[in-house]
């Protein structure tokens, strides 16, 4: 939200029957540019209807489409020794990266619905009380009989960066369009959607082509496997969130420096991205939108790392809770970045203390930076 647009959300909360012409008055602007602006804050859900009804006075919240599984990790506890028994550390947590970043948001005060596939067994129904423990609606969940839930399964070195990993996500596969069609009411009311390039290629288009021009829906491309499914077809996306080698994937070229980089990001925004967000690692995140802002966002070195594998899901999870709270680009960024610090403070995937608070707060303990690039 702009700094002019945070000013006619604060006239409208007095009086949401303000004409144009007055709050043009008293903002010392000129009608039509009044109208620009009401018109931005239809598209993007903070002004609902006529009578300028305000989105934060109805309930906001986000639909989640994809991934929820059983996590198992394991973490060696000298160097990984290859072929051969590690003696080491295992452990079980619900995870799948919509699943994550949806937990992610609701633990800082969002509200959350997702909608996934499980099969009818133990995994089912830990993956379900887990989601409800964390205040995630689970009405939306498809329960195949006699299916397999889903589960993924990594391998950590002594550091707790990951070596290796499995994943069997078959039954995603069985979430069908006619099943979304049944949630239409559900998913149309959302103020954004999260979605996973693990979900079917068909599911994913059908999302995009069918909300993307109304709600802001939000894509994480997961593997490089997977960014396959979106490359040339970003039509109908909000935010991506590759990182750099899912990037090359999908603008076809490799990147070596940062003039690769905005080159890389000039072509996917081209496809139709209203902005894209680059996990650099350990550099930090690239921003960069349709209108042309170009960020660079970092923090201090990490003192250790416990777990990264939550990392990314963490920050995409900071960066749909700062869209629902109107953050821009130069605030949204560093809170996405201060979570995923926190998911890689904590042994499990997902911190258990996260909370927008406790973000906010290690954003300016980290002295998180942006600048522009």
């Amino acid at each position: 939200m702009t700094e002019r647009e945070q000013q006619i959300m604060d006239l409208l909360r007095q009086d949401p029957m303000l004409s144009q012409g007055e709050i043009a008055k008293r903002l010392g602007i000129t009608r039509s540019s009044v109208g620009v602006h009401l018109a931005n804050l239809g598209k993007k859900g903070w002004i609902l209807g006529k009578g300028y009804v305000l989105g934060d006075q109805v309930e906001r919240y986000i639909v989640g489409i994809g991934a929820a599984n059983i996590d198992l990790m394991g973490r060696s506890r000298a160097p990984l020794v290859m072929e051969d028994s590690n003696p080491g550390f295992i452990g079980m947590s619900v995870g799948g990266v919509t699943h994550n970043i949806c937990e992610n948001a609701a633990r800082m005060g969002a509200l959350v619905k997702l909608i996934t596939a499980v099969g009818d067994d133990v995994y089912g129904e830990k993956i379900r009380r887990e989601c409800q423990a964390a205040g995630i609606d689970t009405s939306g969940f498809m329960v195949l009989d006699g299916e397999t839930s889903s589960t993924y399964l990594s391998l950590h070195h002594q550091s707790g960066e990951m070596a290796v990993a499995l994943s069997d996500m078959r039954v995603l596969q069985k979430l069908s369009i006619d099943f979304l069609k049944g949630k239409n009411s559900l998913i149309r009311a959302a103020s954004a959607i999260v979605v996973d390039s693990g979900l079917p290629e068909e599911v994913l288009e059908y999302v995009a082509a069918t909300y993307g021009a109304e709600i802001p829906v939000f894509v994480d491309p997961v593997s490089t496997a997977y960014a396959q499914k979106l490359r040339g077809r970003l039509r109908g996306y909000h935010t991506l969130k590759p990182n750099l080698l899912e990037t090359e994937i999908l603008a076809e070229m490799e990147i070596k420096d940062q003039s690769d980089l905005r080159e890389a990001a000039r072509r996917l925004i081209g496809q139709g991205l209203c902005q894209l967000v680059v996990s650099l690692g350990k550099e930090g995140v690239y921003y960069q939108d349709r209108d042309g802002k170009k960020l660079r966002v970092k923090g201090r070195p990490m003192d250790q790392v416990v777990n990264a594998t939550g990392a990314g899901d963490a920050f995409m999870g900071g960066l749909v809770y700062s869209h629902l709270q109107g953050y821009p680009p130069e605030k949204a960024l560093p809170f996405a970045v201060a979570a995923s610090r926190m998911a890689i403070a904590h042994q499990n995937t997902i911190n258990p203390n996260i909370s927008a608070d406790n973000v906010l707060a290690v954003m300016e303990q980290d002295q998180i930076t942006v600048k522009q690039v």
